[in-house]
């Protein structure tokens, strides 16, 4: 490997949550003689790509800091990534938009093209930050679930999707690509019988695209307006580089909208909140991300996770019975339904969430994203620290 992968870094009291918010977002904080592996929140235990941290010092040694316009060579990035991972060969500048964050621009674009008290429909499991979304800005969610078929792989349930839709007169669509928490990367067909749907109904569709860059084991992703000439006229797209280069912190996502009429009813409702304004280190810290590098590190990162996947994938299959799991084809989140656990050993599921936790595994309750009895678990650490949690689990939960 090229770029470093294995170093554990420290970062506790380094404005991490993910460490130092350890006892207030689980059952509470390890027993003495465990350290904590953060395995909840969605960033990154590992070192990011350099060509952002060279950017932004370049940037630090210019001493000032006013006002400023987008450059060019952020738009520049934008598009050269979209044309080289993705195969759009036509964005423009003028489809791309600021936003502070993507649950920001799902925000704008319900109050662009919903009213209040509107029902929304949306998958689940679902993000919690969609629903917590909907719910704050007074929106109605309804739910059409993802079924597993045969094979365990997740699938949407095409008529209960159209079902809803008609019965509660949907004219917005959330949808997730890759999905967060299930880990599907949606097929070309699955798309296109969505999309087929979404227009026989008149629905404007918000599409999170933000997982777009985490891929495993070779899977692709298809942007959700690629499909067809139709989808570019009806899908809001949100993307941003916080997930594939752990940017949280640095707040900054963009949506691509090629619609004239829709572009400019979402920026509308963007401006006038008065606080959608792009920070100046983020903007270079997109440049970057969106380098040559920081393709070559996306690569490295990606064959990463994709091993942890599989070593964490073949350790529960083999090893905690009761415990059921979909192999994750994008983003670097499992998402494991331990309900035949639960009742094979007679415990509750915070008894087991509680477990974990105790040994300094600091995984996700995973009822939040809709799915009883279930527990959501991040990879996104050096292959060592997963071992060990693995380890700990084995050794003091599932034992």
């Amino acid at each position: 490997m090229k770029y470093d992968f294995t170093t554990v870094m420290d970062r506790k009291g380094r404005d991490a949550i993910a460490v130092d918010e350890i006892g207030g977002f689980g059952p509470g904080a390890p027993k003495e003689g465990f350290d904590p592996i953060p395995m909840w929140v969605a960033d990154m235990n590992f070192p990011t790509c350099p060509a952002i941290l060279h950017a932004v010092e370049e940037r630090l040694h210019e001493a000032h800091f006013g006002y400023f316009r987008p450059r060019q060579e952020y738009y520049g990035a934008i598009i050269r990534w979209h044309r080289e991972r993705n195969g759009v060969t036509d964005l423009t500048e003028e489809a791309i938009g600021y936003e502070n964050g993507v649950l920001g621009g799902v925000a704008s674009a319900l109050r662009a093209i919903a009213l209040p008290g509107d029902a929304v429909l949306l998958h689940s499991p679902a993000y919690i930050g969609f629903t917590g979304t909907l719910k704050a800005a007074g929106y109605r969610a309804v739910f059409s679930e993802l079924k597993r078929d045969e094979a365990g792989v997740w699938r949407m349930d095409y008529g209960d999707m159209e079902r809803k839709i008609r019965e509660n007169r949907i004219h917005a669509v959330i949808f997730c690509s890759p999905h967060n928490p299930c880990g599907r990367v949606w097929e070309r067909e699955e798309l296109l019988r969505a999309l087929e749907i979404f227009r026989r109904n008149d629905c404007i569709v918000i599409s999170d695209e933000i997982w777009s860059d985490i891929l495993l084991d070779g899977h692709r992703h298809i942007p959700l307006q690629s499909v067809s000439e139709d989808a570019r006229k009806r899908v809001i797209a949100l993307y941003a580089p916080s997930k594939t280069f752990s940017l949280a912190g640095f707040v900054g996502s963009y949506h691509v909208i090629f619609d004239p009429y829709l572009r400019d009813r979402v920026r509308a409702a963007a401006e006038k909140t008065h606080y959608n304004s792009m920070n100046v280190l983020s903007m270079y810290a997109l440049i970057g991300a969106l380098s040559t590098e920081g393709m070559e590190w996306t690569d490295e990162l990606c064959r990463v996770l994709s091993e942890n996947a599989d070593f964490a994938y073949r350790h529960i299959r083999e090893n905690w019975e009761g415990v059921d799991l979909f192999r994750p084809e994008g983003t670097y989140m499992l998402y494991l339904d331990c309900s035949a656990w639960c009742r094979r050993n007679g415990k509750g599921i915070e008894e087991l969430l509680k477990a974990g936790w105790d040994v300094g595994c600091a995984w996700q309750d995973g009822r939040p994203f809709l799915l009883e009895d279930s527990i959501r678990v991040n990879l996104a650490s050096p292959s060592s620290r997963i071992r060990e949690a693995f380890e700990r689990l084995d050794r003091f939960v599932f034992c």
